[in-house]
């Protein structure tokens, strides 16, 4: 039977359910996914470290997991939340149940909340401290001690340790990704686009990458705050002073802006979801995308930089979603284009830098 169990935020709102996880309790963030799908994507990408995840949809689990969906080796999420958990799933490629799962993950989950509730109050109060726990006696003292997302450089806990070997193409360009957390299908897209791929701990010189015959470097994403991610505003001054064409997504986007001078700040309860409508200001097509992230980068910290264009915005909020550099051959993005679940619209990222990288100088 089902162990009771609650959710609790910090400032003292309470919700009751039943596990379906690891029973034990866990600390984090709340935050919130509007996606219909692709619960196991959401688990896994490391972005999600030291957040509990509450889907908005209200049925989940119903296709159960597989060994082919996932954005890294385990599951990043320190926690879930859902109003339903379907315990029967049904999906000729599952391989076990989403409880299951996140059993032998050792990462707690609650069913039974009223979800709804739980996102209008994120919205109205923005993204906080909680935790899961079965037992509420000192649940808020120990929520106090824990800390907030802001100042925390949580990209060194999920990012590779050395470097290794995606892909190999001989004749191919060759892209350094430097991880900060890197899903799966981004390393998949570069591939897929002509570069072979190379991966680095983020906090990997510039130099010990170019000394390995790098053409191009890629900034992925990751959790936490990009202003204390201190080595990646170095390494984009590196990039810059040696004109070395560069890719970044999320919190690559947000360290490549602190990098050209620009500032971020921590949103009310950021962006996640697979509906998130951008503009592209240089063709003024409307892309829908998928993101994931709760820092932003500064629009007038930017506006009037002498080498930087805004290239997105966000149609829900006006926050920066891209930028290019003015004189060399550096683009970022904050939504996610390999959108693994979600939309395809901007995927054509991926082939403007990869022209970008072997055009004729």
């Amino acid at each position: 039977m089902s162990k009771k169990c609650f959710l609790i935020l910090e400032d003292g709102t309470e919700f009751e359910g039943v596990s379906f996880g690891y029973e034990e309790e866990i600390l984090g963030e709340a935050v919130f996914n509007t996606s219909m799908s692709g619960y196991q994507e959401i688990l896994t990408d490391p972005s999600y470290s030291g957040q509990i995840v509450t889907m908005t949809y209200p049925m989940i689990g119903n296709y159960g997991v597989n060994d082919e969906d996932v954005e890294s080796d385990r599951v990043q999420a320190a926690g879930l939340v859902v109003k339903e958990y379907c315990k029967n799933y049904s999906n000729f490629r599952a391989t076990m149940s989403l409880g299951e799962y996140l059993v032998n993950a050792k990462v707690p989950a609650i069913e039974g909340v009223d979800t709804r509730k739980l996102t209008r109050h994120i919205r109205d109060k923005g993204a906080m401290r909680s935790g899961i726990f079965f037992n509420r006696e000192g649940a808020l003292e120990r929520l106090k001690g824990h800390p907030s997302m802001e100042g925390l450089d949580l990209a060194s806990g999920v990012a590779c340790q050395k470097p290794w070997t995606f892909s190999e193409k001989k004749g191919a360009p060759v892209i350094g990704v430097f991880d900060f957390g890197v899903k799966t299908n981004i390393l998949k897209l570069l591939d897929k686009t002509g570069f072979a791929v190379q991966v680095y701990p983020g906090n990997t010189p510039l130099k010990k990458v170019l000394s390995d015959g790098i053409d191009a470097v890629f900034l992925s994403n990751g959790p936490g705050d990009p202003d204390a991610v201190s080595y990646g505003k170095v390494l984009v001054q590196d990039i810059v002073k040696e004109q070395i064409p560069a890719f970044g997504i999320c919190l690559g986007h947000q360290i490549m802006a602190l990098g050209l001078g620009s500032k971020t700040y921590k949103l009310k309860f950021g962006h996640r979801g697979g509906n998130q409508p951008v503009k592209n200001i240089e063709s003024t097509k409307v892309e829908i995308s998928s993101q994931n992230h709760g820092f932003a980068v500064d629009y007038d910290s930017l506006k009037n930089n002498s080498d930087v264009t805004i290239t997105h915005v966000n149609l829900n909020d006006n926050t920066v979603e891209g930028l290019r550099h003015k004189k060399l051959p550096i683009i970022s993005v904050q939504h996610h284009p390999e959108a693994s679940p979600g939309p395809h619209d901007s995927q054509y990222l991926f082939d403007e830098f990869y022209r970008m990288v072997t055009a004729p100088s």
